[in-house]
């Protein structure tokens, strides 16, 4: 493969754009206009410049990537391409647009690949004239310092497109786990336990900042209320609605998040949302969380608090495993470390599980259940696992669906 299409040409879009120039693909980056394509072309061009003033590589190859990169507002620019990533907003109207519009021009054994982050494939893959020749392709931000890629096979996703897509992930250096389709595929729906169960506690009246120490304490870099406000609270909103809409449920209720987003606390770009941000980036607990979650009379220990954040992560873990959306327990432990942030000590989720117990795994998420509720009860799979004296990564481990097979 030596060319590339890339359809938005926001901060991910561009940062794909960089690395494919970098690996020598000559690369063309899409737009709605041409004045935002070339401001993702200035994005690529002002990082290989800053490489050039800190003397990482000289001008004349900083010149050389920079040419393989073609900015354009015009779809006519993809024809004979192998592969597209489209990596638009996440909304389905506008997905749907857009691969509309690509696959006019595209040749037939073209690959068209989606980067967003929670999306369900199969139903994106239903806009498409040739959905064995799509896929998910979700890459992590920033997009040229992020290893992982996590590659979402659709319910009609051939060998041959998986394969091209693996190909690809090769050509661009990144590490690639395989997947199975289902809402939040594996990344997204595991830091998204991580999120929820801290959100849970705030909003149970555990200080804000015993919550966020405690996940520090268990080896994450950041606690969930940095983390959401990173990715934006707006955003967050915004993704809960869709997922409701594809799974055809009702908008969900507002949430700590949106009611954050009511009061105008948007996240980090915003200047305010959990924290406060200073103009030096320094950033303090809103103190208005207090009001907004009053605090509980006893606060619960640290190590409490930190055993929670761990373990509805390693829970929802084995509950994608069970669900046959993770391939293997190998790529569950590359996908939590190198792309959502679980302590890399513990070797992610299922390494810790194995270090742990797999018998004394469950006999704690019991213990939590019992005082916590639904996000620690274990799926079968693994009370079997337990019974037998089985390890996820010993051998005569239990056997998973293979990707592209499920249903």
């Amino acid at each position: 493969m030596s060319s590339l299409g890339i359809l938005g040409a926001g901060t991910m879009g561009a940062g794909l754009a960089l690395v494919a120039a970098q690996a020598g693909l000559d690369v063309v980056l899409l737009d709605r206009d041409d004045a935002a394509a070339q401001r993702g072309r200035g994005y690529v061009e002002s990082r290989l410049r800053r490489d050039v003033l800190k003397g990482r590589r000289p001008a004349a190859e900083a010149d050389a990537v920079l040419a393989r990169v073609t900015a354009t507002d015009s779809y006519a620019d993809l024809a004979g391409l192998p592969l597209v990533i489209e990596a638009v907003f996440e909304d389905r109207a506008v997905k749907r647009d857009v691969i509309g519009r690509v696959e006019q021009v595209l040749p037939a054994d073209a690959v068209l690949a989606s980067n967003t982050s929670a999306m369900p494939i199969t139903g994106l893959a239903e806009f498409s004239r040739r959905p064995e020749r799509f896929l998910g392709m979700h890459f992590f931000s920033p997009a040229e310092r992020m290893p992982l890629v996590e590659i979402i096979c659709g319910r009609r996703t051939s060998d041959d497109t998986l394969a091209a897509a693996l190909d690809l992930a090769r050509a661009l250096g990144k590490t690639p786990i395989v997947v199975n389709d289902a809402p939040g595929f594996f990344t997204s729906r595991f830091i998204g336990s991580f999120i929820t169960e801290s959100l849970r506690m705030v909003t149970a009246g555990v200080d804000p900042a015993l919550v966020e120490e405690g996940a520090r304490r268990v080896g994450m870099p950041m606690g969930a209320l940095a983390i959401s406000d990173s990715i934006g609270l707006d955003v967050s909103v915004h993704a809960a609605r869709q997922r409701a809409l594809d799974e055809g449920r009702p908008a969900p209720e507002p949430g700590p998040v949106g009611l954050l987003v009511e009061r105008g606390r948007h996240g980090r770009t915003s200047g305010h949302g959990f924290y406060d941000y200073g103009p030096d980036g320094e950033a303090v607990l809103w103190p208005g969380l207090a009001e907004l979650f009053p605090r509980a009379a006893e606060q619960p220990a640290l190590d409490d608090v930190g055993t929670r954040i761990l373990y509805a992560q390693l829970v929802e873990g084995t509950r994608a495993f069970a669900d046959g959306v993770l391939t293997s327990a190998r790529d569950g432990d590359l996908g939590a470390t190198l792309g959502v942030g679980f302590p890399l000590a513990l070797g992610g989720p299922f390494a810790a599980i194995d270090a742990i117990g797999v018998a004394a795994f469950v006999a704690e998420a019991d213990r939590l259940a019992a005082a916590h509720g639904p996000p620690f009860d274990v799926p079968d799979l693994v009370r079997e696992m337990a019974q037998r004296g089985l390890t996820f990564h010993g051998d005569g481990g239990p056997a998973v669906v293979p990707p592209g097979r499920r249903g």
